[in-house]
């Protein structure tokens, strides 16, 4: 008789944190990043030499990107997909052998000026590369097509990290370099699919759950698809050019368009639970960043890096928080609501967003920055490491 996905999970007799994918990718990844920032700080101040290949900066760059984000898409796909297709969660031993490869991928670009030059990236590349052979099985498997896009993106996520290790092997600076452009790109468009499905969702839970008669445009309307489509197309001029005219202005039309889709959720009625509203802050990152990199192209007035982080730390960094906070209170059996703690971790990476922004000005924002990000970052380990190490209260 086939298990049910809550009949295989309490069936693993190992440890909790093998009983879903969630748990590993979000621990782990959570302190790898904490780990990679105080590297970078030591780095900076001159204190520590890293081993890599990669320079200081685009190293940087990878861990967090490929490397954090990595495992985030793992604990997200590996949690989500099952609910997609109705098929039972990798689990156990099989899901320790993935986290391991991305482990294996950390530690291989790190000392990668220790081992041979093919070596870090192909240790790199393999994760996820199983990773998306995995998510494929269980789509076609469970006929679960409309998620297929979700599958293309983690594939140009994948290229643009093969693209990342070929331009700094030819000593380019893969900092600023196409890689990194069609990375970024790739996880902005992540958060505007998946991110236009939940927040929508949630808020329209919570707002029935409170009461409240108001409800947000439902997802995946007409104009949410025409915003989508559009941004594609921004996206790509933006990363064929990005010093272009067009792309600025291009960008611009990005940022006002997801800031109309923003507007339609309802999000100014859901101050009363973090949870929810910290959904709408994380997304509005996305507008807020086109309209500055936008603006940079266009003027000047701003350096692209800077503008370019109100993605990286504010959307990127604040809406996987959002989403890791949120799936380890609901998948571990903990009421759905943001205590004194969490709403701490969230308004650390807003200002460690808000504070990167500043450093072109005042340079010394750049260490304030960097410790806020490990105040949340550090904040979610020691919160919710203990979570996801300990069997869920769930039957």
């Amino acid at each position: 008789m086939t298990q049910s996905s809550a009949e295989q999970m309490r069936a693993w007799t190992g440890p909790a944190v093998l009983s879903f994918g969630f748990r590993p990718f979000f621990l782990f990844g959570a302190l790898w990043v904490t780990l990679a920032m105080v590297l970078w700080i030591v780095t900076l101040s001159g204190g520590f030499d890293l081993p890599s290949r990669l320079d200081p900066v685009s190293w940087h760059a990878h861990a967090f990107l490929f490397g954090y984000l990595g495992a985030v898409l793992a604990g997200f796909l590996l949690t989500a997909v099952p609910n997609w297709t109705g098929r039972l969660p990798l689990v156990g031993w099989r899901l320790a052998a993935l986290f391991s490869l991305w482990c294996a991928g950390r530690v291989a670009v790190l000392i990668s000026a220790a081992i041979p030059g093919w070596l870090a990236p192909a240790i790199d590349l393999a994760f996820p590369l199983v990773l998306g052979a995995v998510i494929l099985r269980e789509i076609v498997a469970g006929r679960n097509w409309r998620n297929l896009m979700v599958l293309g993106l983690l594939g140009v996520f994948t290229v643009a990290n093969l693209i990342f290790h070929v331009e700094a092997a030819r000593g380019g600076y893969a900092a600023q370099g196409l890689g990194l452009r069609l990375g970024v790109a790739s996880a902005v468009m992540m958060i505007a699919v998946i991110g236009g499905r939940i927040v929508p969702s949630f808020t329209r839970n919570w707002l029935a759950r409170s009461g409240d008669d108001a409800r947000p445009a439902p997802p995946m309307q007409r104009l949410d698809k025409a915003v989508l489509l559009i941004s594609i197309a921004c996206l790509s001029l933006w990363i064929a050019a990005p010093e272009r005219p067009l792309s600025g202005l291009s960008l611009i039309i990005l940022g006002l368009l997801h800031l109309l889709r923003l507007t339609r959720w309802q999000g100014h009625r859901t101050g009363a639970e973090p949870l929810v509203w910290v959904l709408h802050v994380s997304y509005g990152f996305i507008p807020l960043g086109a309209l500055a990199l936008g603006a940079s192209i266009l003027t000047g007035g701003l350096a692209a890096p800077a503008a370019q982080h109100l993605w990286m730390t504010g959307a990127i960094g604040a809406m996987t928080l959002a989403v890791m906070t949120r799936a380890t209170l609901g998948h571990t059996g903990a009421p759905l609501h943001a205590d004194r703690s969490t709403l701490a971790i969230y308004l650390a990476i807003f200002g460690a967003a808000v504070a990167r922004l500043g450093t072109e000005v005042a340079p010394l924002l750049t260490q304030v920055s960097g410790l806020l990000w490990l105040a949340a970052f550090g904040g979610f380990v020691m919160v919710y490491g203990p979570r996801l190490l300990r069997p869920s209260r769930k039957g």
